[in-house]
């Protein structure tokens, strides 16, 4: 495939300086939206589902340093456990990262794996201490957390800059870019402009009325309308360049983030993309990679068949494993691998879940008809069902569940799931009894003259019992009688009369302990 991308002499090419890509990594309701929308200075915050980035979006922000003008590419990742993936391949493109730590909260586990990602990439870090204006705000207590991790402020002697800021006033924010770009300026990033453009692409998305829509970071080269640009499976030529702030425009250099249009499907996020000379070029590589792709599929589903044949048919015929069975659909690819991603990791040996299909794109007629022959639940990420979909699914009575935050989907097909499992079956002791006399009744068997050490006896409940420490019979008590008048339950402290159902060996010294069997449900572990 390289040998498609063309080549050029750099020794004869000048790299020239870049801007820094910077990704905004952070703990959910730590203020990571927040920050960027005050550098924005666009209120964008209070319109995100539970408070949480939906969507990755790249953003160029002027920014002053000194009497020079300078431009800072935030790449915005989600910020919730589930988008761990997405997270990561943020990092990949990414020069520096904001870590936003809340002054009020602390270190928690999103904000670990941010620092994880980020080391895991090389990629360095500055540290946005948010929330400063708020009482209970304790800086130093985050910078003291921060050094368990391997994160050290350089005031404190370590090589990481840490910045008070507020989202909320603004306090610091000057700081926090002055920050960023001095960072930049160790790394020397530098890129060739004059060449054929190549880069990633951050989200992709089918539009109505646009069609399949990348938005493309530029790595290295310059991008212009026209070109003819291979993205995964995906192959095109640019029929437009849309800036971040939504003006079209004819090209866009290195560290620039651009909406794409004009390819013939939506590539996945984190995709490589890259101009080629001319569509022939395109559609080869389009067609291996097809061919790829088929391989690996054909692949997965032989070995998914063997292990169906060999080992699930079997279990599930012995009642050992369940599947549920789901579709799922989404505005953009990076939530559809989210939600793939999140499922993915619920697992358990008596449960399979197996996603039948998944796409971008509204709820369709196929998606319902699938679903009713697959017995399928459908997944829907912030899009809707077409209206013949709609009444298809309330005639076949094919569940439609739609959501606007992962989290919430992840939530509910995992309590599903848990609904589905076989309840364990534990045992609570309820009491026990010293057997003190023995009484023989005719038509009846023997009754054990029993007091109560612990708890209770209770009438129609199971029953051990235990001499010499061994367990010599497992029944129940179907009779307690107490000064001759049958009782429901003798508590401790107590005596009474017991007999064990279909069992007369009692003799005095032995031991009756009582218990109840109840089911609890399992839960699953993500």
């Amino acid at each position: 495939m390289e040998n498609y991308i063309p080549k050029i002499d750099e020794s004869k090419v000048k790299a020239l300086p870049r801007d820094p890509v910077v990704t905004v990594m952070g703990h959910v309701d730590h203020g990571k939206t927040s920050l960027l929308d005050h550098i924005r200075k666009a209120r964008v915050a209070a319109g995100e589902a539970g408070g949480i980035t939906q969507h990755i979006g790249a953003y160029k922000v002027p920014v002053r340093q000194g009497k020079q003008k300078r431009n800072i590419v935030f790449l915005d990742t989600p910020g919730h456990a589930a988008f761990t993936e997405m997270r990561a391949r943020g990092a990949q493109v990414t020069d520096v990262v904001i870590l936003v730590v809340a002054a009020d909260d602390g270190v928690m586990p999103q904000t670990i794996e941010a620092i994880n990602h980020s080391k895991a990439a090389g990629v360095p870090v500055v540290v946005a201490v948010n929330k400063i204006d708020k009482e209970e705000a304790q800086p130093d207590r985050i910078r003291q957390q921060m050094t368990e991790f391997g994160v050290i402020d350089e005031a404190w002697g370590g090589d990481t800059q840490f910045v008070d800021v507020s989202a909320k006033t603004g306090q610091g924010i000057d700081d926090l870019l002055e920050a960023v770009l001095l960072q930049a300026e160790l790394l020397e990033l530098k890129a060739i402009s004059k060449r054929p453009a190549t880069g990633v692409v951050v989200e992709a998305e089918l539009s109505r009325g646009r069609g399949p829509v990348a938005t493309v970071l530029v790595q290295e080269g310059t991008l212009k309308k026209g070109d003819i640009v291979v993205a995964g499976m995906a192959t095109g030529r640019v029929r437009a360049l849309v800036d971040d702030r939504g003006r079209q425009v004819k090209s866009a250099g290195p560290a620039t983030p651009v909406e794409v249009l004009g390819l013939n499907a939506v590539p996945p996020p984190s995709e490589r993309f890259f101009v080629v000379k001319d569509e022939k070029d395109a559609r080869t590589i389009s067609s291996h990679l097809e061919d790829k792709d088929r391989e690996r599929r054909l692949a997965e589903e032989r070995k998914r068949d063997k292990l169906s044949l060999d080992q699930l048919f079997e279990k599930m015929q012995a009642g050992e494993v369940k599947t549920l069975n789901l579709i799922i659909k989404s505005d953009v690819q990076g939530s559809l691998e989210a939600l793939r991603t999140a499922f993915g990791k619920l697992k358990h040996p008596e449960l399979e879940v197996r996603i039948i299909h998944d796409a971008v794109g509204a709820i369709s007629e196929s998606d319902v008809q699938l679903a009713s022959a697959s017995e399928a639940i459908i997944i829907g990420f912030n899009i809707r069902p077409e209206k013949n979909a709609k009444q298809l699914a309330e005639q076949d009575g094919v569940e439609i569940k739609l959501y606007s935050v992962i989290y919430n989907a992840v939530d509910d097909v995992k309590a599903a799931m848990e609904g589905m499992l076989s309840p364990n079956i534990e045992e609570n002791v309820l009491g026990k009894a010293a057997v003190r006399d023995t009484f023989g009744v005719p038509k009846f068997g023997t009754i054990a003259g029993c007091a109560v050490l612990q708890g209770k006896l209770v009438r129609n409940q199971r029953a051990r019992l235990i001499r010499d420490g061994r367990v010599i019979a497992d029944t129940t008590i179907d009779s307690l009688r107490r000064f001759k008048e049958n009782v429901a339950e003798v508590d401790r402290g107590h005596e009474c009369g017991a007999h064990l159902e279909r069992y007369n060996d009692v003799k005095v010294g032995d031991e009756i302990e009582c218990y109840e069997l109840i089911e609890v449900a399992q839960k699953l572990e993500m």
